[in-house]
């Protein structure tokens, strides 16, 4: 049916319940015959005559247009407010659950924007609870259905995220590219330079350096257009990510310093512990003396992140890197605790980033002397990274795979990993 006949069947429906005939339902406002075009689905009554009708039924306007009472109606919102706000307090599992329930009520079929809120929503608690292919699946279905442009970006942001996080980066994007790329791309907006971050990072990932070096002048400029804090944000971080990808490496901090400085300003926290661990992390590989500062900055992040509707994956990664910055500073027993905390973590679609955990927790046993342990996990590292598409940050990994199994004796196992690094940078 559609929504005139829904619309018409339920005036004719309350208006019998309410004894009244179509000639009284009408009377002095209306024709008789206009009522009966109505109730059988021939006329769209216009807003003014949906809320007169309405006060003529005493029924509210919500149940006219979409089958709810107006007390369900406030129910349902604040269902939709509760679960909003457990995601946003980290507290994802029972997010996830509010979510699901709510699409369970049949009163929300009709509500198609609340709907539409709601199985949002859900895919967001699905992507922080590490349930990242039913994520996946949730946001198809969205983005099939007819959206409002700022929700259809809204969306494909978390797509493309989602795709990257699964390690699916053909996929990741084609759906930027599906928004940004061509001669028909809308103007700028921030919600489209958030899009082109997550875009530009599935570049990176997949090796396309050209490609993401070009993109991220483009956006460095869009930014510059734009003037927000959001866009700026975006588009310094994207800079930063570039710049360190090509060697330029104190140029990548000077970037990221000011996408944190703003985003400590203006943004919210689950962003801004996300740019944190971020930046500790580039700050690593830039300057490896700063163990000590890195450490502390990743500590307090992932305080922060267990208070916010952080992922699964964004904790798991802080664990990852804490365990790093301890080998590097020689503190191995710490890495292999946060190596672990971080693999309990990890949804199983996160295979890049447990490829690299199981490489770190390797080298801690190494450098113990625990080497049955450490071969162990090198074999791990192998059954990860095999099954993914060759890409710039499984070469990373499967190289340095190889320099572990060389200093643990093993020559052909480091060969084979070394080859490995080759294809995936299309060597």
């Amino acid at each position: 049916m559609t929504t005139s006949d829904l619309v018409g069947l339920r005036i004719k429906t309350v208006r019998r319940q309410r004894g009244l005939s179509q000639a009284q339902l009408a009377h002095p406002e209306l024709s008789d015959s206009y009522v009966s075009l109505i109730e059988s689905g021939k006329r769209t009554p216009t807003p003014a005559v949906l809320e007169l009708l309405a006060q003529k039924l005493d029924c509210s306007l919500s149940y006219l247009l979409n089958g709810v009472t107006a007390e369900q109606l406030e129910d349902i919102e604040l269902a939709l407010g509760y679960a909003r706000l457990a995601l946003e307090n980290g507290e994802v599992r029972e997010a996830r659950t509010r979510f699901g329930e709510l699409l369970a009520n049949n009163n929300l079929t009709g509500l198609t924007s609340l709907r539409q809120d709601t199985e949002f929503g859900l895919a967001l608690a699905m992507e922080a609870c590490g349930e990242l292919d039913e994520a996946i699946d949730v946001l198809n279905r969205l983005r099939a259905e007819e959206l409002s442009p700022e929700r259809h970006i809204d969306i494909a942001i978390a797509l493309c995220r989602v795709y990257r996080q699964s390690d699916r980066l053909s996929e990741a994007v084609k759906v930027g590219e599906a928004i940004l790329g061509g001669s028909a791309r809308p103007a700028w907006s921030d919600g489209l330079m958030e899009l082109g971050a997550t875009l530009l990072i599935a570049y990176l990932h997949s090796g396309d350096l050209l490609r993401a070096r070009q993109f991220a002048a483009e956006l460095l400029n869009a930014a510059e257009m734009l003037n927000t804090p959001r866009s700026v944000v975006a588009a310094c971080w994207n800079a930063a990510v570039v710049a360190e990808s090509t060697g330029h490496g104190e140029e990548s901090l000077s970037f990221a310093e000011r996408a944190l400085a703003i985003q400590s300003e203006n943004g919210q926290p689950r962003s801004l512990a996300r740019t944190r661990v971020a930046y500790a992390t580039l700050k690593l590989r830039v300057r490896p003396d700063a163990v000590d500062e890195v450490r502390s900055v990743l500590l307090r992040t992932e305080q922060e992140l267990a208070q916010t509707s952080a992922s699964t994956l964004d904790r798991a990664n802080t664990q990852v890197e804490l365990a790093r910055v301890e080998i590097m500073a020689g503190n191995l027993e710490r890495a292999i605790s946060h190596g672990r905390a971080g693999q309990q973590l990890l949804p199983t679609t996160a295979r890049a980033l447990e490829a690299e955990a199981h490489l770190l927790l390797s080298r801690a046993y190494g450098g113990l002397g625990d080497l049955p342990s450490a071969e162990r996990e090198l074999g791990a590292v192998r059954d990860w990274l095999t099954p993914l598409p060759d890409s710039r940050r499984t070469a990373g990994t499967w190289y340095a795979a190889a320099e572990t199994m060389e200093q643990l004796g093993d020559a052909d196992g480091a060969v084979e990993a070394y080859q490995r690094a080759l294809a995936c940078a299309g060597l």
